[in-house]
């Protein structure tokens, strides 16, 4: 489908979703993020759903303004995933050794490194190129949360719990890709709490319609402030999946020792970010908070639920949508809404055929709580076209 436009109060919304189907919640801060005096346009992915402040799955650029939680709380979440030399008929059929193997090498949930970095360049035995560079900005972020250093360098290579994830996925033809879902961990949500606190706090946002749509502007301290951590937060998000996307192939390596493993380009993407881009003579900056980038040619991962399967994708380059497509398939009930109305049986029942956590703490990720991903795809052919489509035989939550 093409976008609906709906009026909103500054800019028209432009939405890759059937309005009637979003909740009223939703389409009420969609409706207050068009009041913003920065706006200059909001554009809404198919898997758009309520959040802190701006829903996820919106694109919002401003011009001299940027909201932090119109970011998501989640700074640099995203995406990485790569094709393998491996196939179907390679995999065993008992896929648990996989999945334990995994999970011994990528810590889960609140689980961390037992060391932190060791050898100038290397964390957890991988060059890391750039790393000492990056760490040693880390005494110029805020200083409300550098104490957590020695967390946030023990965190790195780590998966973290929710909707984060790692998978072995089949495509089509029966390839053997590598995917994960993770981002700048605890590190990268204090950075995100303290700043929309802080803007919260300014005078110019107190006449707002919604208090955490509160931004910074453009040529003051606090932007500057918030701009450091920011971006030193996405690289952070950026150096996590690159570390855990090592571990994996590692792992993947040592599993299948005889069949000599090669990996494709790794596929990279974020999804709760700011990016400075210029539209229309104008530079703007472009918060995607649950969207990726699609611009022309641009690859980009979209994952649907832990039973259902995800997306490679290439970017058609949509201005109208400042190149941008969505993220997942969105929730479309609460986690606790998730947990009130399914069980684990239930939870069994969909991921039936995936090697995969089934108990009651992950109940809250069940398929029927995510919107089809099939309909999401759909709902966004003039953003990307499809480049394979994969299906998870293994897949390790936190």
């Amino acid at each position: 489908m093409s976008y609906v436009e709906v009026p909103g109060a500054k800019v028209p919304i432009r939405m890759w979703a059937d309005p009637a189907s979003v909740e009223d919640v939703a389409m009420r801060q969609l409706r207050n993020v068009s009041t913003l005096p920065w706006i200059k346009g909001l554009a809404v992915m198919p898997d758009v759903h309520f959040g802190k402040g701006a829903t996820v799955g919106s694109v919002i650029a401003m011009h001299g303004a940027v909201c932090p939680a119109a970011v998501g709380v989640d700074i640099g979440c995203g995406m990485s995933a790569v094709k393998t030399s491996l196939t179907a008929n390679d995999l065993p059929g008992d896929l648990s050794r996989l999945r334990s193997k995994i999970e011994q090498a990528i810590p889960v949930g609140r689980g961390m490194h037992d060391t932190t970095l060791v050898d100038p360049g290397k964390l957890h035995g991988f060059p890391v190129a750039g790393w000492d560079d990056f760490w040693s900005r880390f005494d110029g972020i805020a200083e409300a949360v550098r104490f957590r250093q020695e967390r946030a360098t023990k965190q790195m290579g780590t998966l973290g719990s929710g909707n984060h994830f790692i998978e072995f996925c089949l495509d089509e033809a029966g390839s053997v890709w590598l995917m994960l879902h993770s981002g700048s961990r605890n590190i990268g949500k204090e950075l995100a709490d303290f700043h929309i606190g802080q803007a919260q706090k300014l005078p110019h946002n107190q006449d707002l319609v919604d208090r955490d749509l509160a931004v910074f502007i453009a040529d003051t301290p606090q932007m500057a402030a918030y701009r450091n951590d920011l971006f030193w937060a996405q690289e952070y998000a950026k150096y996590n999946r690159s570390i855990m996307m090592g571990l994996f192939q590692d792992v993947v390596r040592k599993e299948f020792r005889k069949a000599r493993v090669t990996f494709e380009p790794v596929i990279s993407c974020h999804h709760n970010y700011v990016s400075e881009e210029r539209y229309d003579g104008m530079d703007l900056l472009v918060t995607r908070k649950g969207a990726i980038r699609a611009g022309s040619g641009e690859f980009g991962i979209i994952p649907g639920s832990m039973g259902t399967g995800s997306y490679i994708v290439k970017g058609l380059g949509n201005a109208k949508s400042f190149n941008s497509a969505s993220h997942g398939a969105g929730r479309r009930m609460s986690r606790n809404a998730a947990k009130r109305r399914f069980s684990t049986q239930d939870l069994e029942d969909q991921t039936r055929g995936v090697e995969c956590r089934k108990d009651s703490g992950v109940v809250d990720e069940i398929p029927a709580a995510y919107k089809p991903i099939e309909q999401v795809i759909d709902q966004q052919r003039d953003l990307v076209e499809v480049v394979a489509k994969l299906k998870q035989v293994v897949c390790v939550k936190g």
